[in-house]
């Protein structure tokens, strides 16, 4: 007698993520309740309003295109400083939303081009890093004055 054995259903999960400066946010986008997360705490909690607002700017454009309704998402950042975080997050709240809804075919479309529509760094990392200093001066631009000539 054989067994049959059981297909587990296999919820999706899209991970994600995005970078700014030095700060590195991960999001994992799966079937919930439309809570969205950050380092383990609500994102309506994060300090300052500033930057609460900036992070949830990707939530609210899903939001109003009905594509947030039945998703959890939870984002693990580091590194970096506060706005640099900020931005990351929304990069990878904005990039796992999009992966996410496509379905079969891989992004969708339509919540993709709101985006770009948007601001343009909610799907595309900022490739701006900090210049290292260089010789003859006390930064990256500046240069030890001279007294002659």
């Amino acid at each position: 007698m054989a067994a049959r054995k059981k297909k587990k259903k296999v919820a999706k999960v899209v991970n994600m993520s995005g970078k700014r400066k030095t700060a590195i946010a991960r999001a994992t986008v799966r079937k919930g309740a439309g809570r969205v997360r950050i380092n383990h705490k609500p994102i309506h909690i994060m300090e300052p309003e500033l930057a609460r607002r900036k992070a949830l700017e990707p939530v609210q454009i899903a939001e109003a295109m009905n594509r947030l309704a039945d998703v959890d998402v939870v984002v693990d950042v580091q590194g970096g400083g506060q706005m640099g975080q900020v931005d990351a997050i929304r990069t990878a709240i904005a990039r796992g939303l999009v992966h996410y809804n496509g379905g079969a075919e891989g992004i969708d479309e339509e919540l993709r081009d709101e985006y770009l529509r948007f601001d343009r760094s909610l799907l595309v990392n900022d490739p701006r890093r900090k210049e290292a200093k260089h010789q003859m001066g006390r930064g990256a631009r500046k240069k030890w004055q001279k007294s002659y000539r």
